[in-house]
C-alpha cells in the first residue's frame, strides 16, 4: 500500500487446515492454521509455518494449538492471537500514520450465529476496524468466475480441512446448503487408523498428512498410478521403528468410508434441488474446491455416481481466498452475500 493510504484491506480465508491472507491481488501469507503458546507465560511464541513446524514436537512448557476445528473456532482466543500474528506478519512495515484496516473473512456456510460471531470478534480484536463474512461456497464461486448475481444455478462443493460445504447458488445467494464434518482432517485420521489395523504401526497427523498428499486416492484404478510411499512407524507390538510401503490402492480403501459420505451429502442436496435450478447443474457441471478436490480419482468418481460431470476448480488451494478478495474489492455490488 502507498504511504498516504490510510485503509488496508485484506482478504482472509480463515482455514481448519491453512489460512490464507491476499492484499492487491497477491497472496502474501499462506500458512498453516496453527499458533504456539507458551503455557508459562501464556505468551503467543509462533504462529503459521513456524507453529506448525513444533507440532507434536513440543516440550511441556510450550502448546501448539488449531484454534480452528471442523471448519469453526474451537478457541477463540488463540484465534485471535493466531489472526493478529499472521496480518502482523502480513504488514511488517511500521507506519507512521495510523491504518484503518477492512477485512472479508469467508465462513462455513453451515456456521451458527454463536460461531460467526466468534470469527467476528476474533478479528475485530485482531485489530480489523471493518469486518465482512461471507460463506465460503460463495467465495469459492466467486473465485471460480462464476457470475453470482445471475438467475442461473451452479453447484459448489468445497472439501476443507473440516468441514465440506455443499452449495446450490443463484441469484446473490445461497439455496440450499448442507455442512458436514467429513474432509480433510476426517481423512487424515482414516488413514491414521488404517495404519494401527493394517500395519500395526504408529504414526502421527503429520505422517498421514503427507501419505495423503502422496498417495491419497477416491478410486482403487487409477489411470496414472502414483508410486508407493514409504513411511517410518513405531511397530505397535516390539516400539521398535517399522518401515512400511503403501500404496493408493489401500488408501482409497481406507478412505471410502468418508468418501461415500460426502456422496450421500451431494446426492441429498441435489435431491432438495428445485427442478429449473438443477437442469442448469446438470447444464453447467459441479464444482470441486478445497484441499480435499486434488485427492486423486475423486472428480471421476463423483462424474461416475451422479452422471454429472464434477470440475475441480484451477488453483482449488486457493480459489475460496480469491473469491474472498473479489468480494473485498466490490463490498458495494456484493451487498448481499455479506453476513
Amino acid at each position: 500500500m502507498g504511504f498516504f493510504s490510510l485503509t488496508q484491506k485484506l482478504a482472509i480465508d480463515l482455514g481448519t487446515a491453512n489460512t490464507v491472507i491476499i492484499q492487491n491481488g497477491k497472496i502474501i501469507i499462506d500458512q498453516p492454521s496453527y499458533v504456539t503458546m507458551n503455557r508459562k507465560t501464556e505468551k503467543v511464541e509462533w504462529v503459521g509455518y513456524e507453529a506448525y513446524r513444533r507440532f507434536e514436537k513440543e516440550n511441556n512448557d510450550l502448546q501448539t494449538i488449531r484454534p480452528l476445528r471442523d471448519g469453526v473456532v474451537a478457541d477463540l482466543v488463540a484465534s485471535e492471537h493466531m489472526i493478529r500474528g499472521l496480518i502482523k506478519m502480513a504488514n511488517p512495515k511500521k507506519r507512521f500514520l495510523p491504518v484503518s484496516l477492512k477485512v472479508v473473512v469467508c465462513v462455513p456456510s453451515g456456521s451458527t450465529d454463536v460461531e460467526i460471531r466468534a470469527v467476528r470478534d476474533s478479528a475485530e480484536k485482531a485489530g480489523a476496524n471493518e469486518v465482512f463474512l461471507i460463506h465460503e461456497p460463495m467465495a469459492a464461486a466467486l473465485g471460480i468466475g462464476l457470475d453470482v448475481m445471475e438467475p442461473t444455478g451452479n453447484m459448489i462443493v468445497d472439501i476443507g480441512g473440516g468441514t465440506t460445504e455443499i452449495a446450490v447458488i443463484s441469484l446473490g445467494g445461497i439455496v440450499s446448503n448442507k455442512s458436514i464434518k467429513v474432509a480433510g482432517d476426517e481423512f487424515t485420521a482414516d488413514i491414521v487408523d488404517h495404519m494401527k489395523i493394517k500395519h500395526s504401526v504408529r504414526i502421527g497427523e503429520r505422517t498421514a498428512e503427507e501419505i495423503k498428499k502422496n498417495v491419497g486416492s477416491a478410486l482403487a484404478h487409477l489411470d496414472d498410478e502414483p508410486a508407493d510411499y514409504e513411511v517410518i512407524g513405531q511397530d505397535l507390538v516390539s516400539i521398535l521403528p517399522k518401515a512400511v510401503s503403501v500404496n493408493y490402492k489401500e488408501i482409497s480403501e481406507c478412505l471410502d468410508k468418508s468418501i461415500t459420505k460426502i456422496e450421500t451429502a451431494i446426492g441429498n442436496a441435489l435431491d432438495n434441488t428445485i427442478p429449473e435450478l438443477y437442469a442448469d447443474i446438470v447444464k453447467n457441471g459441479i464444482y470441486l474446491a478445497g484441499g480435499g478436490a486434488q485427492l486423486k480419482g475423486l472428480a471421476k468418481r463423483l462424474s461416475d455416481k451422479f452422471k454429472i460431470d464434477f470440475v475441480v476448480a484451477e488453483d482449488p488451494l486457493h480459489v475460496v481466498a480469491k473469491g474472498t478478495h473479489i468480494a473485498l474489492q466490490n463490498t458495494t455490488k456484493y451487498t448481499l452475500l455479506f453476513k
